[in-house]
């Protein structure tokens, strides 16, 4: 069984103790039961005096149907396959920070943090962030509908890592700022707001193809590991800005394997035209 002592120990050797840590876990590949699971691991991070932060992101649940108005051309969207319905009609919810939901995708440890009573969260209503720790409110009081990577800009400017435990870089939703400060637009998608009209908010591309940038990034990474588990700790700015002019110098390089991927296709041409938000 893995224990926390080990989780703290590796987190200490690994140079996180009093930053900000962006997390993306497996806890499947400890490969061993985790005693505490997810609450476990997020306490050892704190215990080290990191500020924890991770997608918790809601587009299952939160996002609409695109109106005709709102449907602008190279957007990783076949319009002509949405399936019948009234678009952007009158009824479905409206995102609210407080919600407790997050995609069944994003796996428990997004789900654990968002219900800590000291979590703080985004009021981005698809892809919003999620904190704990002594700079959450810092780093999520960024993000905005408007403006959905701004706690990683925030993250990188406070000198944060990102953690990546048991997954790979086509978990590194930062990488997703890197396409953006790289000359891609972010993909437009549909939510409701506060007063209940559907709006376009900006979200990432497809992340699929993120592992393609391992030599440009790989010799950024410190490494630990825990049990089955192998841990890989990356400095938000400087992987940021490494990944910013490996995609700048060759857009193509973050296409998925998938040569036929419509999202891959757009981003890489440089995403959306048409309607803006």
């Amino acid at each position: 069984m893995i224990q926390p002592a080990q989780l703290s120990r590796a987190a200490g050797t690994l140079g996180l103790t009093d930053r900000p840590v962006m997390l993306h876990a497996s806890l499947r590949s400890f490969a061993a039961p985790l005693n505490g699971g997810a609450h476990a691991l997020l306490e050892a991070l704190l215990a080290r005096g990191c500020t924890v932060m991770v997608p918790a992101f809601t587009g299952h649940h939160f996002g609409v149907p695109p109106p005709p108005g709102m449907r602008p051309a190279r957007n990783g969207v076949d319009y002509a396959a949405l399936p019948d319905g009234e678009p952007g009609g009158s009824d479905g919810p409206v995102y609210d920070a407080g919600c407790g939901l997050v995609n069944p995708s994003m796996g428990v440890l997004p789900a654990t943090l968002i219900g800590r009573p000291d979590a703080v969260r985004g009021r981005h209503p698809l892809n919003s962030f999620a904190a704990a720790g002594p700079q959450a409110a810092g780093l999520i009081a960024t993000q905005s509908p408007a403006d959905v990577y701004g706690p990683i800009r925030e993250l990188a400017g406070r000198e944060g890592a990102i953690l990546l435990i048991g997954t790979g870089l086509d978990r590194m939703t930062a990488l997703h700022l890197a396409e953006q400060r790289a000359g891609r637009r972010l993909f437009l998608r549909w939510a409701r707001g506060d007063d209940g009209r559907v709006s376009m908010v900006e979200v990432g591309s497809c992340s699929a193809g993120f592992p393609r940038l391992e030599p440009v990034l790989g010799p950024f990474a410190r490494t630990a590991t825990v049990g089955a588990s192998s841990w890989r700790a990356y400095p938000a700015k400087e992987v940021i800005d490494a990944a910013t002019r490996a995609i700048a110098a060759d857009q193509g390089i973050t296409h998925c394997p998938d040569r036929g991927c419509l999202a891959c296709r757009d981003s890489i041409a440089g995403g959306p035209v048409g309607p803006h938000m």
